[in-house]
């Protein structure tokens, strides 16, 4: 059973990460139209402030997955009944928290966004924060269930109401945008969906694996071996959150509600754009984490660095070079005038992004050896760094200034640092795996050149234009990268599966 749950929740997973494009491509742009460049600015403003309030999660979701599968091998139920307890008191002591955060961030909102918005626009981002904060609140202490799901590997459950959750939500959106409902709708449908995922979870936890929630002494202890386990998952949670919800914030108090929605615009595709890399490394997780405890001289991980970074790179490239040549063009007919600028932003992070995204084995190479601690401050470092940048430069230059901000960060922070540190201290060859890079480079280099000058004599206005330019683009780079960028082992991956299926056939 167990095995099942791991084969399908894996596949569901994929599911869920498809349905969530797909609905980040196509129904983007319809609400984007029907809401209005101001209306989605709100919304956008108002969910990157709660964003801030999730940190207060202080990474104690992880930590009950890892201690809920501790006691069940050890056979230990009571102690996670009584675990369990206190997590839950925990959890609305800090939605107790988060809700008066919230008031404190909803009684100054004048003095946050005055100069920027009308008066119509504060009232509306009022009640729009109102509502995400109450459904947070709420949120914090029923996360607890979906924690002990999770711990019980029960995943098909979890993705199938997942998948649920995205398809009739938008259903919803669609159904009440079009009768002219707008982004309080949009929170009010959201919240909804929220509680009723929450409830479930709650049920089966309660019917299904027969859960129980004890409540007893506190257990000082055991919070204070917890907290220093969740303390470096949460100083990577607050980098995470400085990063990419800082850049509406700052915006939304000092250039107002259309450049926030440009700005949201670009940091959807990012959110995409590191979504391929992750479904590509996952595989490698298992076998790393294994590595990673025996491995004596670190040649074996140097060398899955390096294989798992080119096969990355075999996406990660492919995505980068077709944005950069046709990205301009498809945000203008995705997403309608006046979000131009979003080309330029998600720009600004998909180059910096690309060497993270095909090093992020690196993370889980340190988590098997326990040393995140250099990783996660160096990040905290670099993002309030980048916090320090994004107001001057959003005050006088947009949400282009922002994001050169945040830029400027990863350059800093998750390529030359990281790369240093990985190299001296972690043993990993960097040299040999930026030689290998390199070498990759030469055929996306050559065709992105050819492409720029090529699509000048071009006009590619409709759908029709942009997906034939896409086509012939496509015709070309593949075969070329597959023939002269890509390795014996890499070319298996491609032809095995094929030669599977032709000889069934």
């Amino acid at each position: 059973m167990r095995t099942s749950q791991l084969k399908i929740g894996a596949l569901l997973s994929y599911v869920v990460l498809v349905l969530q494009n797909l609905v980040g491509l196509l129904y983007t742009p319809f609400m984007l139209r029907m809401m209005g460049k101001s209306e989605y600015g709100l919304y956008s403003i108002a969910a990157s402030i709660v964003a801030y309030l999730t940190v207060l999660d202080l990474g104690f979701g992880n930590a009950i997955v890892r201690y809920t599968a501790k006691y069940r091998a050890e056979g230990k139920q009571e102690e996670q009944y009584k675990m369990f307890g206190m997590f839950f008191l925990l959890y609305c002591l800090i939605g107790v928290i988060a809700l008066a955060a919230g008031g404190v961030l909803y009684i100054n909102a004048e003095n946050i966004f005055d100069s920027s918005m009308t008066a119509n626009e504060m009232h509306r981002t009022k009640i729009i924060l109102a509502l995400m904060v109450m459904n947070l609140a709420v949120t914090f202490p029923f996360s607890l269930f979906g924690s002990i799901i999770t711990a019980y590997e029960q995943f098909v459950f979890q993705k199938v109401i997942a998948i649920a959750r995205i398809v009739l939500n938008t259903a919803t959106m669609i159904v009440l945008l079009n009768y002219g409902y707008k982004a309080v709708a949009m929170v009010v449908v959201t919240t909804i969906f929220n509680f009723i995922t929450l409830g479930s979870n709650f049920w089966y936890c309660k019917r299904i694996l027969k859960i129980k929630v004890k409540f007893g002494a506190f257990q000082w202890g055991f919070l204070k071996e917890v907290s220093i386990y969740s303390l470096w998952i949460f100083l990577n949670v607050i980098m995470d959150r400085i990063y990419w919800s800082t850049g509406q914030f700052v915006l939304g108090a000092f250039a107002g509600t259309a450049v926030v929605a440009v700005f949201a615009v670009a940091i959807q595709f990012e959110h995409m754009y590191m979504s391929f890399s992750t479904a590509v490394s996952g595989v490698f997780l298992p076998k790393v984490t294994a590595m990673a405890v025996k491995e004596t001289d670190g040649k074996a991980i140097s060398d899955l660095f390096i294989k798992t970074g080119r096969i990355q790179y075999c996406v990660m490239a492919l995505i980068l070079t077709g944005f950069f040549l046709f990205g301009r063009q498809f945000i203008n007919l995705w997403a309608g005038e006046g979000y131009s600028d979003a080309y330029v932003i998600a720009l600004l992070f998909f180059v910096p992004l690309t060497v993270p995204l095909i090093q992020n084995l690196g993370i889980t190479i340190l988590q098997a050896r326990n040393q995140m601690k250099f990783r996660s401050l160096l990040y905290l470092a670099i993002s309030l760094v980048s916090l320090g940048a994004q107001i001057p430069l959003a005050k006088y230059y947009g949400g282009i200034g922002c994001a050169c901000a945040i830029a400027g960060a990863l350059v800093l922070g998750q390529i030359i640092v990281m790369n240093i540190y990985y190299q001296v201290k972690q043993k990993i060859n960097i040299v040999k795996f930026w030689v290998e890079i390199a070498k990759m480079t030469i055929i996306p280099g050559i065709m992105t050149v050819g492409g720029y000058f090529a699509l000048q004599n071009f006009d590619l206005n409709s759908w029709i234009s942009l997906g034939a330019g896409i086509g012939v683009y496509l015709i070309v780079y593949l075969p070329l990268f597959f023939a002269f960028s890509m390795n014996g082992y890499e070319r298996n991956l491609i032809l095995a599966p094929i030669k599977k299926i032709l000889k069934r056939g």
